[in-house]
């Protein structure tokens, strides 16, 4: 198992809408995290900058790489790039974190 953590960035006044949104994730997402190896799966918000933190396990770093190219994945970035931060394709504006310490 893989522990992933990154960040993202809203839009001013988007963190209401943005947990709405994730509150009512589409079950066909839901689906496609768990296909491509996705577990425990958390994003966390930094409400003075607008910051998103995130965290997921995932079981190989290459089939979890390989869901970005989902139909679904692609119809979720299009849906999000009206709140927050995104790239030309509409993916999040996303950078990788790195671990410096765990403890189970």
């Amino acid at each position: 198992m893989v522990r992933k953590g990154f960040k993202m960035k809203l839009y001013p006044d988007m963190a209401e809408e943005y947990e709405k949104r994730h509150n009512e994730l589409w079950p066909e997402m839901k689906e496609m995290i768990h296909e491509y190896g996705g577990r425990n799966y958390t994003i966390f918000l930094d409400r003075e900058t607008n910051v998103l933190y995130g965290y997921i396990e995932v079981e190989d770093l290459k089939k979890w790489d390989e869901s970005a190219d989902t139909a679904i994945n692609r119809k979720w970035w299009d849906f999000m790039a009206d709140i927050m931060e995104t790239n030309p394709d509409n993916s999040p504006v996303c950078t990788d974190l790195h671990e410096v310490f765990h403890l189970d």
